[in-house]
């Protein structure tokens, strides 16, 4: 397929800048957030059917003026079924600095680790046109934060060794003070990242540091929302995928089998395998819940379509036509146009009916993003 067949116009005001939240007025005149992950709209694609769900039924299953939302998830499952969940942990990659003498205001964005011991971090630096080799910068005023470009890894790319001697997790703890939560640059342009962005954008399960964004279909999902699932039987397994910014690339090719994805560190350990082969062999469901989480399963997929144990890197890039070896679910977001995730999405739901969600999201309202609406894909 190419690439301007996933090319729609997405007005600014369908992007959601926060998560789902209900403002509140206190005695004292401020205003506060409460916010509640669970309660973003849901769309539900039925592929076999060619159906699509976007209101509660009455109970002779037609349409209510009630809005499906994330909470009716459950209704699609059922005891034995497997949501497949990535349980990265997002870190606070977004820092921002003055260079030397000049005192400009520079945007350092660390990607990851190369180095302990000699603090070597790979980033992104912006403006990039004026971060040279040999350049410093400095993170607080008169704190000890500094740190020395080494090294030009691409137009926005740079090496930085931080110039701060202490233990390696003091080292990380003062660093990681110093950021803000990483959100998309469709956001940030709009307003600051906040405090609250920090929890608002790592899923509550998150639990192996790593990612440089979050898996976004899984910030929907609240406590109180996985025990109900939890009570109904449907299990939980957890693979580990370092969300990185390739899916945020732009694809700079009109013919898609040209794009190279980033790659991505992936694990999947033993137990994971073994609540998924043992739900596939059951013939009950088996939902990816994001497309990293799809991405990851579909790198380690064996050819009887059983999971196997991974420890490495992808850079899987999913796009129609694709068969499908694992998954018979999928929940996502919507994304924006010419997007990786738009493509993988209509690779597993089917090109045709994914653009018909899409529009029906852009006329009904519906939330694109991170901190969007969600879209349930079912095979049924």
């Amino acid at each position: 397929m190419k690439l301007s067949q996933f090319k729609f116009k997405l007005p600014e005001g369908k992007v959601a800048l926060e998560p789902p939240h209900r403002v509140f007025k206190n005695e004292d005149g401020t205003v506060e957030k409460v916010y509640h992950r669970d309660e973003c709209r849901l769309m539900v694609v039925h592929r076999k059917s060619q159906t699509i769900d976007m209101f509660e039924k009455d109970e002779e299953g037609k349409d209510t003026d009630r809005c499906l939302t994330f909470r009716n998830v459950i209704d699609y499952f059922d005891e034995g079924d497997t949501m497949v969940l990535n349980d990265t942990k997002v870190f606070p990659a977004r820092l921002y600095g003055t260079k030397e003498k000049t005192d400009a205001k520079i945007e350092v964005f660390l990607l990851r680790e190369l180095n302990r011991e000699l603090r070597l971090w790979d980033v992104l630096v912006e403006p990039a046109r004026k971060i040279r080799i040999g350049n410093k910068l400095f993170f607080e005023e008169d704190g000890p934060m500094v740190a020395e470009v080494i090294d030009n890894t691409t137009s926005r790319g740079r090496t930085l060794r931080f110039l701060y001697d202490c233990p390696h997790d003091e080292f990380k703890r003062e660093l990681f003070a110093l950021g803000s939560a990483p959100l998309p640059r469709y956001i940030i342009d709009k307003r600051e990242a906040t405090p609250d962005d920090m929890e608002n954008f790592q899923t509550i399960y998150a639990k192996n540091e790593g990612a440089v964004t979050a898996p976004a279909s899984g910030l929907h999902f609240s406590r109180e929302l996985m025990k109900r699932l939890e009570i109904r039987g449907v299990n939980f397994a957890y693979l580990t995928v370092h969300c990185g910014l390739g899916c945020f690339d732009p694809i700079e090719v009109e013919d898609l089998t040209k794009h190279k994805m980033s790659s991505e560190q992936m694990v999947i350990n033993s137990e994971a395998c073994k609540i998924v082969n043992a739900t596939k062999e059951s013939g009950h469901k088996v939902c990816a819940v994001g497309i990293s989480t799809m991405r990851a399963t579909e790198t380690a997929v064996s050819t009887d379509g059983l999971l196997k144990e991974y420890d490495g890197w992808t850079n899987k890039f999913i796009f129609p036509p694709y068969e499908f070896g694992m998954a018979d679910a999928l929940i996502t977001n919507f994304y924006q146009s010419e997007s990786t995730m738009v493509m993988a999405t209509a690779a597993f739901g089917g090109y045709d009916l994914i653009m018909e969600a899409y529009q029906k999201a852009l006329d009904n309202d519906f939330k694109f993003g991170c901190y969007g609406d969600a879209l349930l894909i079912v095979d049924d």
